[in-house]
């Protein structure tokens, strides 16, 4: 029998106490001697409304509704910047993106000679040294080669897009015979005919499978470049022979930014049937989330603003949980934390690493309440099955 767990709007507190309840799960998995699978699922502009569990009318999501309704959709979820390279800063760093130059580009953009250092400790990178595997499929956009790379701040394996964008059918990032090709595997340029959310869903699919098959924990984080401009559908090659520039105004259609979502809510789908096929389901962290509000076409309902905005409507996400709110940078602490990894410590430390690292006493009472009134609401929930 599935029950709902839904946190509705949790305070500030309760906030920061639930990634410390995910680093505890991940403990005892550890000492159990099964430590448990990260999946990381980022959309890329989707709005807060944008996913029927949040209130869309037009089309249903029911696989990424599926995460909300076996176990936790909050409606409080904020990401670190209302653009993509900011808020992916913070997120691989556990940082305020701020602290790095890459961080202060919003977004960053084509030919920028910035990137994430290779030498900063990044979520990926302390889990490796945990012993997981670790793979980036879809966007990275935190430099270019030959001086930045996924696989030089701690993946294993990448396969995707350097840039902020590219076509869904050339996967190029500008338009025109001249643009070049953005698709990489590892740091090689390679050429695959397809629909690119299909395609990262395809990988998704192989990595999961074969990292079962090595029964190995690991983590994969699955960034799709959909619902970002340009807007084309599965069906829509000749879409892409059409427009003169990615981010075309011309284009696009909530028809199409459905088709979009639809094509995205799929492959969702598509891992989590192999996570339950290769009997790893269980024992896998799945999280659901986008990297700033929405833009065209997206609904942010009932808020204003868009990506680009510090308003509610850029900075609001969507945000589920399965198998166990703040903000994307809580992340690197939580899971770091939670195989026993050290996370890595700002010059000024924000004041969630000094709790998270037993340094402020009231808030680490507060995350120990908050903690144990989750672990009796799981244990209820449990009970109950």
């Amino acid at each position: 029998m599935r029950h709902n767990i839904s946190v509705a709007h949790p305070t500030r507190r309760r906030v920061l106490a639930t990634p410390l309840a995910l680093a505890l799960a991940a403990r005892t998995s550890r000492a159990q001697g099964a430590p448990p699978n990260i999946v990381f699922i980022m959309a890329d502009d989707l709005g807060y409304a944008d996913l029927s569990c949040y209130g869309r009318r037009d089309y249903t999501t029911p696989n990424i509704d599926r995460l909300a309704a076996e176990g936790m959709k909050f409606l409080q979820a904020y990401a670190n910047s209302a653009v993509c390279s900011a808020t992916r800063t913070a997120l691989i760093t556990g940082r305020y993106q701020y602290r790095l130059q890459v961080g202060l580009a919003e977004p960053l953009g084509a030919g920028s000679p910035l990137g994430l250092p290779p030498e900063h400790p990044t979520l990926p990178s302390l889990l490796r040294q945990a012993g997981y595997g670790t793979t980036l499929l879809g966007k990275w956009h935190l430099g270019n080669l030959p001086n930045f790379s996924p696989l030089k701040s701690g993946y294993d394996h990448f396969w995707g897009i350097h840039s902020g964008g590219v076509d869904y059918f050339t996967h190029k990032n500008g338009v025109g015979p001249n643009a070049p090709v953005d698709l990489w595997d590892g740091d090689t340029s390679v050429e695959q005919a397809g629909y690119l959310t299909t395609l990262l869903g395809d990988r998704a699919v192989k990595t999961v499978t074969d990292y079962a098959a090595e029964r190995r924990p690991f983590l994969l984080s699955l960034h799709f470049n959909a619902p970002h401009w340009p807007w084309e559908g599965p069906q829509d090659q000749a879409e892409s022979q059409r427009i003169r520039a990615l981010a075309d105004y011309d284009g696009g259609s909530l028809k199409t930014f459905a088709a979009m979502v639809g094509e995205l809510d799929q492959q969702v789908g598509r891992v989590l049937q192999t996570l339950a096929g290769t009997g790893i389901a269980g024992n896998t962290i799945v999280i659901f989330t986008s990297d700033n509000g929405g833009e065209r076409f997206a609904d942010t309902w009932p808020f204003t603003g868009k990506k680009t905005e510090l308003l509610e409507g850029g900075l609001r996400i969507p945000g589920r949980k399965h198998n166990s709110a703040g903000g994307h940078f809580d992340g690197l602490a939580s899971h770091a934390s939670g195989r026993r990894r050290n996370p890595p410590r700002s010059r000024v430390s924000s004041r969630w690493h000094e709790s998270a690292a037993g340094v402020d006493a009231e808030c680490r009472a507060g995350f120990a309440e908050t903690l144990l009134a989750l672990q009796r609401e799981v244990a209820a929930r449990d009970a109950r099955r």
